[in-house]
């Protein structure tokens, strides 16, 4: 015992000597606390990392190895053979009216019923080459009188250099004089009704000089469309209405999708079954089988295509609230990497013209592609496949063979809406939304207004910023300065100058540190900024001038310590 307590003693003795022992022990101890909540971290780690293999996995089994033929129009036969009998029969109207030798015929159904796909077809056809001229229009809900006069001149293969409408209406006028012409005027909206015609009037006055043959059609959602475009060439409205397919052929559209690059559907005759017991909550609706059918075939598991059967989508009255259920239905089935990519979609306008290789460098820099496994893959490889597997299940649709593609304006809806608290889009450019929550990640502003430009530098956390300015002036150039220093999470900036691109504060651009990709465009843009060699995460510069006669030589427009960005793809 009397030696037990002399031990006891010396210890105590040495611990009031080395204080660095009691030190230690307590961080000992604190790092017993942190190895513990490791083991959970690692195990987290180890999970993401099998997530990412499954998701590469899944993107190699999704290359696509085939479509479905462009010239297949599924259950609209009797609607094409009607437009085109319509097509052939030239206008009677009297001598005395000045749209005399123009019909016009109104395509008029709910989103989603296939009036675009039909007069693609119908666009497409032989029969069509007995016009002198073809003219395609997406008009949709971002009307403006000079865009699309401009439109009809590039159908046409002449590049409307031209500011004025007076200027744009007769150099329309000229191309069409005396010659039969087919104009399609696709996706109008409604809106006010005076302001309208007045907008109309002056698009249309050009086409009274077609020659006699002449034919418009137009595809819109309401009836009171049809009815006001007649009345400014003074026509009798002429409807066709587009209902919904009948339950076999909207089975057969269904079936096509879901069974796409399946050699023998009929080897699967239990996943047949459940596809008909699907189509009937889809009351006929193209887009829904399309993206229904996209849902199904990224599996061919019972399981799966039985949970989508089993899920809560409307059926016996499908209207356009239904539809947009079916569709938040196949947002749900996507890979948590595929929403995120879907989503950003909304930050473009409606019927923007989307180019696979842009949008991909765009994930890129936000981080939205995993980094490949494989030592043969890049990172744009892995985006392609993100790309070409949102279009096998028909987000993107395909145009000119695929040199560009767009997206339904049901399904922008459907992104805008889900996006909500990340992305937002402002177009009127004389002030912000009220209320903007401060989640805001992707912005997307046109304006001429300085006090706009100030206030997005209080989004601290925005990660792109898409600018489009009209009118650039000092105030506006001391706004952008001010952004551009409150904006150091940026990894995307675009900006769109109409005039004056030297007035862009290239220096505080170089305060952007994190910037990934950049793109700026304008009129007078003939050198990189030198600041941006201070941009070492850099990985895509997208630089032009639309208005130059000339382009700038390499040499000239290049910067001498362009080698620093050594993250350049």
């Amino acid at each position: 015992m009397e030696s037990a307590s002399k031990i006891r003693n010396v210890g105590e003795r040495a611990l009031k000597i080395d204080p660095n022992l009691k030190r230690l022990k307590e961080v000992v101890q604190k790092l017993d606390k942190v190895s513990a909540g490791v083991s959970t971290f690692l195990y987290l780690l180890d999970s993401a990392k099998q997530e990412q293999q499954e998701q590469q996995r899944e993107l190699s089994e999704a290359r696509e190895t085939g479509s479905l033929p462009t010239n297949d129009l599924i259950g609209r036969g009797e609607a094409k053979d009607f437009v085109m009998q319509w097509l052939r029969k030239p206008s009677n109207e009297p001598r005395t009216s000045r749209y005399r030798n123009i019909s016009l015929l109104s395509i008029v159904g709910h989103g989603g019923m296939g009036k675009t796909t039909l007069l693609q077809h119908v666009y497409e056809d032989e029969m069509t080459k007995e016009f002198d001229l073809k003219m395609w229009v997406c008009v949709s809900n971002n009307f403006d009188v000079k865009k699309v006069i401009a439109a009809m001149l590039e159908s046409l293969a002449k590049k409307p250099d031209l500011n004025s409408l007076h200027a744009l209406q007769n150099s329309l006028r000229t191309e069409i004089m005396s010659k039969k012409f087919l104009l399609i005027l696709d996706d109008i909206w409604e809106e006010e009704e005076n302001q309208n015609i007045s907008k109309w009037e002056k698009v249309l006055a050009p086409l009274a000089y077609g020659k006699i043959g002449s034919g418009i059609l137009v595809t819109t959602r309401m009836e009171s469309v049809a009815m006001m475009i007649a009345k400014v060439i003074k026509k009798k409205t002429e409807i066709f209405k587009l209902e919904g397919l009948e339950e076999d052929q909207c089975l057969q559209l269904l079936n096509s999708h879901a069974f796409a690059d399946v050699e023998n559907p009929n080897d699967y005759k239990r996943l047949r079954s459940i596809v008909g017991e699907i189509v009937k909550k889809l009351s006929g609706s193209p887009l829904a089988a399309k993206v229904i059918g996209g849902v199904l075939n990224s599996s061919l598991d019972e399981r799966h295509w039985t949970k989508v059967l089993n899920s809560d989508f409307v059926s016996p009255n499908l209207g356009q609230d239904g539809i947009f259920v079916i569709l938040r239905l196949s947002y749900m089935f996507l890979p948590k990497h595929l929403q995120i990519c879907f989503t950003f979609c909304s930050i473009f306008q409606q019927d923007y013209m989307f180019y696979k290789d842009d949008l991909v460098q765009m994930w890129i820099a936000l981080g939205f592609i995993q980094q490949p496994h494989d030592q043969e893959s890049t990172m744009e490889d892995i985006g392609g496949r993100y790309f070409d597997v949102l279009v096998k299940k028909s987000i993107f649709d395909k145009f000119e063979d695929g040199r560009y593609y767009k997206m339904h304006d049901l399904l922008h809806e459907l992104a805008r809406s889900i996006s909500i608290h990340e992305c937002l889009r402002v177009e009127d450019g004389t002030k912000l939304p009220s209320l903007i929550p401060m989640t805001l990640r992707h912005l997307s502003v046109q304006t001429t207004n300085p006090n706009i430009i100030k206030k997005i530098g209080q989004f601290k956390y925005l990660r792109s910023l898409f600018l489009s300015i009209k009118v650039l002036n000092q105030d506006l150039c001391s706004a952008l300065i001010k952004i551009f220093k409150a904006l150091r999470s940026l990894r995307l900036l675009f900006i769109w100058t109409l005039k004056g691109l030297e007035l862009i504060p290239v220096k505080e651009i170089g305060d952007l540190i994190h910037l990934r990709y950049l793109n700026i465009e304008g009129e007078k843009f003939t050198m990189l900024p030198r600041f941006i060699s201070n941009l070492y995460h850099l990985q895509y510069i997208i630089c032009g001038s639309s208005c130059e006669p000339r382009s700038p030589k390499v040499d000239d427009f290049l910067l001498s310590c362009i080698n620093n960005i050594s993250n350049l793809c």
